[in-house]
């Protein structure tokens, strides 16, 4: 990787993830999700969407998606940093929703309940699910936590192929919430 300048996001960066590698144990991620991390998608890359269960057993499905722009919300109810962000998307998705804004939250939690429980206790309402081995083939978990990952979903390949959306924004880390709102500018 290139080296990047040394700005305070950097910085802060950096030290998220040192803190988050001590904090967080490899053992205490699910086993599909331990070294299963893919690094963040290249801006214009093309990521194919799956259909999923939400975590209020709803399906969310990926041809509901077609000319909307998506975040993709890696998180989990134990991780500090995705506390400090989730109600700043939560925000950005009340706020943007009628304009086409979707969100897929999707949980690493081991233990969906714990997901369920965190969810209701907030308030959020932006659609989340659990990143299941069968989520992860299509969207794994890149690299850190929280991740967002923003695409704008066009249609399929042909009559039967899958639904994709092109990456427009990738970040690990925690985000500020002035870069969150900023998110408004894919639209």
């Amino acid at each position: 990787m290139p080296n990047r300048p040394m700005t305070r996001r950097n910085a802060i960066q950096s030290t998220v993830r040192s803190a988050l590698a001590l904090a967080v144990p490899a053992a205490a991620l699910p086993a599909w999700a331990r070294g299963s991390e893919s690094p963040l998608p290249r801006i214009g890359s093309e990521l194919r969407l799956p259909d999923a269960t939400l975590l209020d057993g709803r399906p969310w499905r990926a041809a509901d998606m077609q000319g909307k722009t998506l975040v993709v919300y890696w998180w989990a109810s134990w991780c500090p940093f995705c506390a400090v962000q989730s109600p700043h998307i939560e925000a950005l998705w009340r706020a943007q929703k009628a304009n086409g804004l979707e969100v897929l939250a999707l949980s690493i939690d081991k233990q969906p309940a714990a997901a369920v429980n965190y969810m209701k206790a907030k308030g959020y309402s932006f659609s989340a699910g659990m990143l299941t081995p069968q989520v992860a083939k299509l969207l794994p978990k890149p690299v850190g936590l929280p991740v967002v990952v923003v695409l704008k979903v066009g249609g399929r390949d042909g009559s039967s192929g899958p639904i994709k959306g092109k990456v427009v924004f990738a970040e690990s880390g925690e985000m500020f919430p002035e870069d969150v709102e900023g998110l408004k500018k894919y639209l």
